[in-house]
């Protein structure tokens, strides 16, 4: 068996490294309060370029996309490559929308999406609902981003014989994230993220001209990758689309794209910039990270090239493919080398987890805590519950790798994609238009999950033997039409969410039935740095004196 303890050694070093800087970034950028939620969950909204380039970058090219996307490409092929075209798609679509929820969010003060769509619509209960719908969305995706250091763990043998033995290291890994982010809230993955970013850089450079040189070259690389799939039984698979999968190819880029910029983390990124010019830059500057991620993906053809033959799974006779990138690394580079690599997956999993554990905490505190329980919280109060909520969530996430099978949290996580999708008529297209009725969002999102549910309970998969939830593809024939093709369930389940929601909306419309008040004014969605804002308790007050609504 392979000695790993030069790999284990540099992974620690480079971890107690960025868990330093973690603890130190407190006092960076001299904060005024740190008992304030804009400074604690928003980092005071004063990020710059660089920062804010490092911090979206390292939010939404998690760790788990380190490990998952070549796993996918590994394992089915071109399909696996949905994530490159998604990942270009999102930036003019966030362009148009975020700069907009930025500048209102600045006026306002507000800190998560579900305090936009509470002023906007008036409705405690849309609000209500966009906040759980985020947390639940959020929570396995921080779960998923333990699979990623697990896998790497698991590569470098650092496991145990009974549960807790064998999950310690990762125990101790995201006690030390709750600590730092406890004390340093999102300025600690900020800082991180600079670190995390220029490894994940270095090692996918190297990789991508070292393994082709060392295996034969690019051509060997896909004639590899092309005769496994053709032994494979299964018909969708293949380093080119086939007639029944572009359908889900297209869909699910698409959805993805939709998903991505209405998560709770995505978002707490964009609204700690400084000013609208920095959004713009780094929408303009972010693909650079979908062309890494091109990059990443092809490590799947390589792994197969290889040989790789992935790790043992948690269940009897099943493999782990997430396995598959830290073992081609293993076979491939030097020890010193595999550690560093092994680190950029590690460290890529605490910028985001950090960061997604604070926009989940930010929603329980402004849309539940102060909404329900303390309307005259104090922002002082406010930060300390936010600080605890992120502890508990990241407890939740570690409970779900310790006591779960981890493919089950990917099957949550195929979830909260499709669930996050039912935010967007009230998020994304009430930045624009005040047109739909606050009592038919509320109908359309309850349509749109009951869909996304249903479909999903649907899907099944016959390799695994799983019946239901066992992916996001759903049969075009469950609908009754003659064709093996699939489609993304949450595109479905979102066009049902915006049909109800737009036939209702005239209904009511006709029936005269009452709206609310739009607490936002034109102008509140161009605002800028510098640009006045509501003077702070001016939201609180009106919420008082507002009449009962949906």
């Amino acid at each position: 068996m392979r000695d790993h303890l030069t790999e284990i050694i540099v992974f620690t070093f480079l971890f107690l490294l960025v868990s330093a800087m973690g603890f130190v970034a407190a006092r960076w950028r001299a904060p005024r309060d740190m008992a304030h939620l804009d400074e604690w969950g928003l980092g005071g909204r004063n990020f710059g370029g660089w920062i804010t380039w490092f911090l979206v970058g390292g939010d939404l090219y998690t760790a788990y996309t380190f490990v998952a996307v070549p796993a996918l490409v590994f394992g089915a092929g071109a399909m696996g490559f949905f994530a490159v075209p998604y990942t270009i798609v999102i930036y003019p679509l966030v362009f148009l929308v975020l700069c907009r929820l930025w500048s209102v969010s600045h006026r306002h003060g507000y800190v998560t999406p579900a305090d936009f769509v509470r002023n906007r619509f008036d409705s405690p209960i849309l609000a209500l609902l966009v906040a759980i719908t985020g947390i639940l969305a959020t929570m396995p995706y921080i779960a998923l981003q333990l699979v990623g250091i697990e896998a790497v763990l698991k590569t470098m043998g650092v496991t145990g014989e009974s549960t807790i033995a064998r999950h310690l290291p990762i125990i101790i890994a995201f006690a030390i994230l709750a600590a730092y982010t406890y004390q340093s809230g999102l300025r600690a993955p900020a800082l991180i993220a600079f670190v995390k970013d220029s490894l994940i850089y270095i090692v996918i450079l190297v990789a991508v001209i070292y393994l082709p040189y060392k295996l034969g070259g690019w051509g060997d690389i896909f004639n590899a990758a092309d005769a496994k799939f053709k032994a494979s039984p299964a018909p969708g698979d293949g380093i080119l689309l086939n007639a029944n999968n572009q359908l889900q190819y297209i869909t699910l880029a698409f959805g993805s794209a939709l998903a991505l910029f209405l998560y709770p983390h995505s978002i707490t990124g964009v609204l700690a910039s400084r000013n609208r010019d920095v959004i713009k830059r780094n929408m303009s500057a972010l693909p650079a990270y979908s062309l890494l991620l091109g990059l990443i993906a092809l490590l799947g053809y390589m792994a197969i090239a290889a040989g790789v033959k992935p790790l043992p799974g948690a269940t009897q006779g099943s493999v782990d493919g997430n396995t598959v990138v830290p073992l081609l690394f293993d076979q491939q580079f030097p020890d010193w080398f595999a550690g560093v690599a092994y680190a950029a997956i590690g460290i890529g999993a605490l910028v985001p987890a950090a960061i997604m554990s604070i926009a989940a905490a930010n929603l329980f505190t402004r849309n539940i805590y102060r909404e329900y329980l303390k309307r005259d919280a104090t922002p002082a109060q406010e930060a300390n519950v936010s600080k605890i909520t992120s502890l508990v969530v990241k407890v939740g996430a570690v409970a779900c790798i310790v006591f779960l099978d981890p493919q089950f949290s990917i099957d949550l996580q195929l979830i909260g994609g499709v669930i996050i999708l039912q935010t967007l008529p009230a998020v994304a297209l009430g930045l624009y238009t005040r047109w739909f009725h606050r009592t038919a969002l509320i109908a359309g999102w309850a349509a749109g999950m009951a869909m996304g549910m249903w479909m999903l309970y649907q899907v099944a998969n016959p390799t695994t033997g799983k019946k239901h939830f066992a992916g996001s593809a759903f049969p075009l024939s469950e609908f009754g039409f003659d064709t093996k093709k699939t489609i993304y369930v949450g595109i479905v389940a979102v066009l049902v969410n915006l049909a109800v929601a737009a036939l209702l909306t005239l209904v009511l419309r006709a029936a005269k039935v009452a709206d609310g008040v739009d607490h936002t004014t034109p102008d509140d969605y161009f605002a800028d740095e510098g640009d006045p804002r509501v003077v702070p308790g001016a939201e609180r007050d009106a919420d008082s004196a507002r009449e009962p609504v949906a």
